[in-house]
């Protein structure tokens, strides 16, 4: 899920529709999680008796990835969830099992001691064995793991904030809060089809959001580390409302108001919201009269006498009747729609900061810290360099014959796109040093070339 409110579909008209050439030659990193459990899904609801879908999907998906595709795949493992999330996790068991999510803990306390957390924790229990046999399988393709201190979602976006990789694939929306700069949000084994991805730039360009305000947006209306949020604070709320402060001042000023100060009126010093009226109550705005039969500047009569200049006529001649709809472009009539205007907007800031001060212990400094942080590696399991070894053929075909029982030579054939790329990505490096595919075979012709939409 990640930010609440349908935060993807605020995204959306920013997204870009790359195709498989997009991620040649760059470094990815992927949410281990997130690939297994939807696309698993797919391949379970497809084939209920499949065995041990997750292999399956992780073993495919990373040749795809690899040879078909041209990335370099960098993947990361869930650490430790955060308390925080003791809802979000229990929402989804929920989900899964059908209950129903009245029954939902109210609290991050009540879901670590609710009747569902037995259950949840079972079942992440088998889902974390599903993680370590896909890790197994990982390694054994040559490819790097990391390990996060909590979120996968987490390190993959400081990974790609520093610079170690160039895209992130998760469907979490809060990579962005976490640092992200490009996310890829489903990328499917199927090379034909566009794929979605965001760059932060674009989304910076759009809305005029950067990471803090993101960060303030996920706070307001709710996300996996708060699924409430401020209650009245829908995603338009919280859009305009975080567009008014920049970056730097934002997470400051939500601060200002949960202690009750209201930030917006100028020559006061700190005043109070409790000491706000609940609407604007400055004097009333007095409008100039107008023509009741044209609708402009001055009356009826007085029209009848000297003639009206909007109307363009002489005394003794009718002036012009409205039209329905009619609206008064004066300078009178714009003033006062402005100072109308001014005082809705300054109304509506009124009423969401007392919705914001009603909160207790907000914004919530633990969320924030979570959000804004750069050690999100669980350096105890290693600190690994990003490196792509050869895959270990041998173990490879032992443990698929083994878990998913497929015969050696179809493991084999199914490798060989992967060991194709690497040996030409070798030559293309050494073309004088003369290499052998898995350190075996010798190249000895090629018998044709595919040429696509030929006849060859």
């Amino acid at each position: 899920m990640g930010v609440g409110g349908s935060f993807w579909d605020l995204l959306k008209p920013y997204a870009r529709h790359e195709g498989a050439g997009y991620l040649r030659g760059r470094r990815v990193a992927v949410d281990l999680s997130f690939w297994i459990v939807s696309h698993s899904t797919a391949i379970r609801a497809r084939s209920p008796r499949a065995r041990k879908p997750h292999l399956r999907t992780t073993f495919f998906r990373t040749l795809s990835l690899f040879a078909k595709m041209g990335a370099f795949p960098v993947f990361v493992v869930d650490g430790e969830p955060s308390p925080l999330k003791s809802q979000a996790r229990a929402a989804r068991f929920f989900r899964g099992s059908g209950m129903d999510l009245a029954a939902l803990p109210s609290t991050e306390a009540d879901a670590e001691s609710s009747a569902a957390a037995a259950p949840v924790k079972g079942r992440n229990a088998a889902f974390t064995r599903c993680v370590e046999e896909c890790v197994e399988l990982l390694q054994y393709l040559g490819m790097p793991v990391l390990w996060a201190k909590g979120e996968a979602e987490a390190l993959c976006a400081q990974l790609n904030n520093e610079g170690h990789v160039d895209a992130c694939i998760t469907a979490d929306s809060d990579a962005f809060l976490f640092g992200a700069k490009t996310v890829i949000k489903v990328l499917k084994s199927n090379c034909k089809e566009p794929f979605e991805c965001y760059n932060i730039a674009d989304i910076e360009a759009g809305l005029g959001l950067k990471r803090k305000q993101m960060v303030a947006m996920a706070l307001l209306i709710g996300s996996d580390h708060d699924l409430h949020g401020v209650p009245g604070f829908g995603l338009e709320t919280a859009l305009r409302f975080v567009q008014l402060f920049g970056e730097g001042e934002i997470l400051d000023k939500l601060h200002e108001i949960g202690r009750g100060v209201y930030p917006f009126l100028e020559g006061m010093d700190n005043p109070h919201i409790d000491d706000l009226p609940s609407s604007s109550t400055k004097s009333s705005i007095v409008k100039s009269p107008h023509c009741s039969h044209c609708g402009h500047p001055g009356s009826k009569k007085n029209h009848s006498k000297v003639g009206c200049n909007y109307c363009l006529v002489d005394a003794l001649e009718n002036c012009v009747e409205k039209p329905a709809g009619f609206k008064c472009e004066c300078p009178g009539c714009e003033k006062v729609r402005d100072l109308k205007e001014q005082r809705k907007h300054e109304n509506w800031q009124i009423k969401v900061c007392k919705r914001i001060a009603a909160e207790t212990n907000f914004p919530n400094e633990e969320i924030i810290k979570l959000y804004l942080s750069d050690s999100n590696l669980d350096k105890e399991k290693g600190v690994p360099l990003l490196s792509w070894n050869k895959p270990d053929v041998d173990a490879l075909v032992d443990f698929l014959t083994y878990s998913q029982n497929w015969e050696p030579s179809y493991i084999r054939q199914r490798m060989l796109p992967m060991l194709s790329t690497i040996y030409l990505r070798e030559v293309a490096s050494s073309p004088s040093t003369p290499l052998l595919l898995c350190d075996q075979y010798e190249f000895d012709s090629i018998q044709r070339i595919k040429i696509r939409g030929g006849d060859k």
